[in-house]
């Protein structure tokens, strides 16, 4: 989806998560942030750790981080 997302706006910068292409599910357009799945962001990570490892990595490191005005947006979906 992020190559369709860069198609869509060229002229935009987006922040993009390392390792989490996959839960992208779309763009904020008021901000031009992407957005992304915690549930397949979760499921990214639980390939190489348990769920309960998963949750707490994808919570400190990941959607506890602010990173500046393009900071991505963490959609807590069928959770």
């Amino acid at each position: 989806m992020i190559e369709q997302i860069i198609d869509l706006y060229p002229e935009e910068e987006f922040l993009i998560a390392d390792g989490f292409d996959d839960a992208i599910i779309g763009v904020e357009i008021n901000a031009m942030r992407l957005m992304y799945s915690v549930t397949k962001c979760l499921e990214i990570l639980q390939k190489d750790m348990s769920s309960e490892d998963a949750m707490e990595y994808f919570t400190f490191n990941v959607s506890g981080s602010f990173v500046g005005d393009k900071t991505p947006i963490w959609c807590w979906d069928n959770l």
